[in-house]
């Protein structure tokens, strides 16, 4: 078998950062055009490998080729089994054993789509996944998907949704020496700020998952001049709902807590939202996984494209080699038996397929 380190280890080597990923692009196809069982197809920067069997089901193993700018960790650094250098974890690690899959399994119980897509750490509007789904969406049909984000080679089911909120509040201009005269916008955001910090921390349970929701203040603007009391100030709000509330739900609770410190005049405004996907866990692909290989499950606390599969109507799930609390860190590390335990659980998997379903 590949020596599944080393294999990160040379992607690793391949700067990828977000809008320059035709190199690795490249790679990735000169090392699957010698697989005869696969059909190439390459959209922009976005690159396809799909089998056509005609098996009964389909699953699909979708992994994002950037990274985020380096920080010191241009190059692979390989020290025993650990593994150091951009993308490590995010997700170089999961791009090899797809890779490895893919040009090693020409059997596989189940049709199988390795989905390499282009920017998904930058602006949702760049997605390379947005454009497959824009130009051809039949790229994306299929029964199941995994996605190779870092999880220590567990299951994380789903993901939260996330919605980022700004409010402006007003006031009234004077002079600093006699701010009676005047009203101070940023004082008024105190309460509005102690309301969001006071406020429940939401943990609903969902397939055996314990999500945790979170609505933080991520940004305060306002003032003037050193001498003026500010009129205006700007609050933006990040708020991350579990997968059982849709964005409308979650807007309607967030509302709930803030408007009582709002004002005529006052703005509330949705910048940016996303949904969340529940943890599809009794999708028979993803519980043979699961039950197999004995996996830890949890729930997904960020956001991931487990939800764009979700809105396309397929179930998914967060699973590959890395820690996800060291990913985009200077230091981040993928360790050679995370590496060989996600390959060993995938390959079992695509070769054999899910568990029949027995009646009760």
């Amino acid at each position: 078998m590949t020596d599944l380190l080393a294999l990160t280890a040379s992607l690793v080597d391949i700067p990828s950062v977000s809008d320059d990923e035709a190199a690795m692009v490249a790679r990735l196809e000169a090392d699957l055009a010698d697989a005869p069982w696969l059909e190439l197809t390459r959209v922009g920067d976005n690159l396809v490998a799909r089998t056509d069997l005609g098996r009964s089901e389909r699953l699909i193993l979708a992994g994002h080729t950037d990274t985020v700018p380096p920080n010191g960790n241009q190059r692979a650094e390989i020290v025993g089994d650990e593994l150091r250098g951009l993308g490590a974890a995010d997700m170089k690690g999961g791009l090899a054993v797809m890779l490895e899959l893919a040009r090693t399994v020409a059997e596989p119980a189940v049709d199988l789509t390795y989905l390499f897509y282009a920017r998904e750490e930058i602006a949702a509007a760049r997605s390379g996944l947005l454009e497959l789904q824009r130009d051809r969406p039949d790229l994306l049909v299929g029964d199941a998907a995994l996605l190779g984000e870092p999880t220590n080679s567990m299951i994380e089911a789903g993901c939260q949704g996330t919605m980022r909120v700004r409010i402006a509040m007003g006031g009234d201009r004077a002079h600093t020496a006699r701010p009676w005269m005047g009203r101070n916008a940023i004082h008024r955001i105190g309460p509005l700020v102690q309301a969001i910090a006071d406020e429940p921390e939401r943990q609903p349970d969902i397939q055996g998952c314990r999500y945790h929701e979170a609505m933080q203040v991520v940004r305060i603007d306002g003032g003037v001049a050193a001498n003026v009391v500010p009129d205006h100030v700007e609050v933006t709000l990040n708020h991350r709902f579990a997968p059982d509330r849709s964005p409308s739900e979650a807007e309607a609770h967030l509302r709930r807590v803030v408007e009582p410190h709002l004002e005529p005049g006052d703005e509330f405004e949705v910048v940016d939202v996303a949904a969340g996907a529940g943890p599809s866990l009794d999708h028979p692909l993803i519980a043979s996984l699961v039950a197999r290989n004995r996996l830890e499950v949890r729930a997904k606390f960020g956001w991931t494209d487990v939800a764009r599969f979700a809105a396309l109507g397929i179930p998914a799930a967060n699973f590959g080699p890395g820690d996800p609390t060291i990913a985009h860190t200077a230091g981040e590390f993928v360790t050679r038996g995370d590496l060989d335990a996600a390959f060993a659980a995938l390959d079992d998997l695509v070769r054999r397929g899910a568990d029949p379903v027995v009646d009760p």
